[in-house]
């Protein structure tokens, strides 16, 4: 009898563990993974980054609980991808990757050939297009979905599905690392891309890189989740495919997407009179003295940060996001005052470009016929208070640089100077900062709560741009 009931009550286990399994594998292995509800829904379970602190979520509440659904999308993401560069040779000016890139076999861990190729894109869409610019998200999976809610609420959206005509959505890059849903944020990356073909866009930010997602919390996580199962390496290969800057724009008006800041040593002028839609471009060795071998009228304003410019600007051909040295387009800063130097080394970080140098680069970057008018991009965030966190916060996400000179004397934000207009103009030479997801260690450093929507209005004349700024509020607390 004791045998029995113990035979019995393994039988019972094995039966409730195989449909706990069943039931929780259900969502992920439908053919094409589960609809945007189910998958909100399943979300909704988690607790938040900011109750977890740091602490890996139950196992059990993982709206996947294998890693297999996000490989799967990797395999579909990676086949494009590959597809779309030996299919599309004509697509890629004067030279296209080497077989090591497209090679998915080849990584670094395997002692494999895959190199590193960065590369620039070009973007032309119409005027009367609007563009969702998604900033830092840092494995917030629930600011994320509160986006893409938003983007339903207007009907722009259904599910993972773009409605809207001409509405596009780019991210910016820095998907992973410091919150404990970088998984589930990339699955819906992932999900968003494959829905909607060439209307869901993804830069390469600089912790879409091996050495910082071993270093900054993704690769513990993926391998807590699943274990040997968490293939960290088709993950990295997927980030090889993705350009470091984006030149959005139509005629002769561009914009520049990316997740960092300038890079001197690339020129984009061939890349934006190259006809097409949708061009790529190898950035090559990058000259970076060849800039200041023009002598840019600020480096005689500015003798010192001149100096500085000639200590550390060089010509190189990238190995890796910080090898030999950083890539300005996955890792440069700017200043947040008009009246600093127009360029200056952050030994901790990067190098930071102010106003005179941005303006001389975007004047030179279109060589005479097309205009390279501004920059939107992320990256520059502090998970404690300062002068580009406290503007970002009050300009409810979305920050332009140089809008004060000079630096203030205290640092009391100037009352009614910060622009905080749902609708805003984009002016000539402007580079602007969009806030990182608020269930995150920025957020809760910074006391906000809200995910901020940026749309870009592309008008047939640049003068006719604007960027309407939405926000919606987070729950971080649950």
């Amino acid at each position: 009898m004791p045998r029995f009931r113990f035979l019995l009550s393994a039988l019972l286990s094995a039966v409730l563990l195989l449909t706990t399994s069943l039931c929780a594998q259900s969502l992920a292995d439908a053919a094409d993974g589960p609809s945007f509800a189910e998958w909100k829904a399943a979300c909704a379970k988690l607790p938040t980054n900011r109750l977890l602190g740091g602490r890996l979520p139950p196992l059990e509440r993982l709206p996947l609980p294998a890693f297999g659904p996000l490989g799967v999308e990797l395999d579909r993401f990676l086949a494009r991808a590959v597809e779309a560069v030996k299919g599309s040779p004509e697509a890629w000016l004067v030279s296209r990757p080497s077989a090591a890139f497209t090679d998915l076999a080849d990584n670094w861990f395997a002692g494999g050939k895959a190199s590193f190729e960065p590369f620039a894109r070009k973007l032309e869409l119409p005027p009367g297009s609007r563009v969702l610019l998604q900033g830092d998200l840092h494995g917030d999976i629930l600011s994320l979905l509160a986006v893409v809610g938003r983007l339903q609420e207007r009907g722009w959206m259904d599910g993972f599905r773009i409605t809207a005509p001409d509405f596009h959505v780019a991210f910016l890059g820095d998907y992973t690392d410091r919150g404990l849903y970088g998984v589930e944020v990339l699955y819906t990356l992932m999900r968003l891309h494959r829905a909607n073909p060439g209307r869901v866009h993804l830069v390469r930010g600089n912790h879409e890189d091996a050495s910082l997602v071993s270093r900054y919390g993704f690769l513990a996580e993926g391998r807590a989740k699943y274990g040997a199962d968490f293939d960290i390496v088709k993950i990295l290969r997927a980030y090889d495919f993705l350009p470091v800057v984006t030149y959005l724009g139509h005629g002769a008006d561009w914009v520049q997407l990316n997740h960092g800041g300038m890079e001197p040593g690339y020129d984009p002028t061939r890349l934006l009179a190259a006809p097409g839609t949708n061009r790529f471009q190898l950035l090559g060795e990058l000259r970076q003295t060849a800039w200041l071998a023009k002598k840019p009228a600020w480096t005689a304003a500015e003798p010192e940060a001149a100096a500085e410019a000639q200590r550390h600007l060089r010509d190189f051909r990238p190995e890796a996001p910080t090898v030999p040295t950083v890539l300005g387009f996955m890792w440069n800063d700017y200043t947040v005052f008009g009246s600093e130097p127009a360029f200056a080394n952050n030994p901790d970080r990067a190098f930071v470009y102010g106003r005179a140098a941005v303006i001389d680069l975007l004047g030179r970057a279109g060589g005479g016929t097309n205009r390279l008018h501004a920059v939107f991009r992320a990256h520059q965030h502090s998970g404690v208070p300062n002068p580009l966190m406290r503007r970002l916060v009050a300009s409810s996400g979305l920050y332009r640089h140089w809008q004060e000179d000079p630096v203030p004397a205290t640092e009391v934000l100037p009352a009614g100077k910060l622009e905080t207009e749902q609708v805003r103009g984009v002016p000539e030479g402007s580079v602007w900062t969009l806030n990182v997801s608020p269930d995150s260690v920025y957020g809760q450093g910074n006391g906000f709560t809200f995910a901020t929507v940026h749309v870009l209005e592309i008008g047939a004349r640049f003068e006719n741009w604007k960027v309407r700024v939405d926000t919606v509020e987070v729950r971080v607390g649950r």
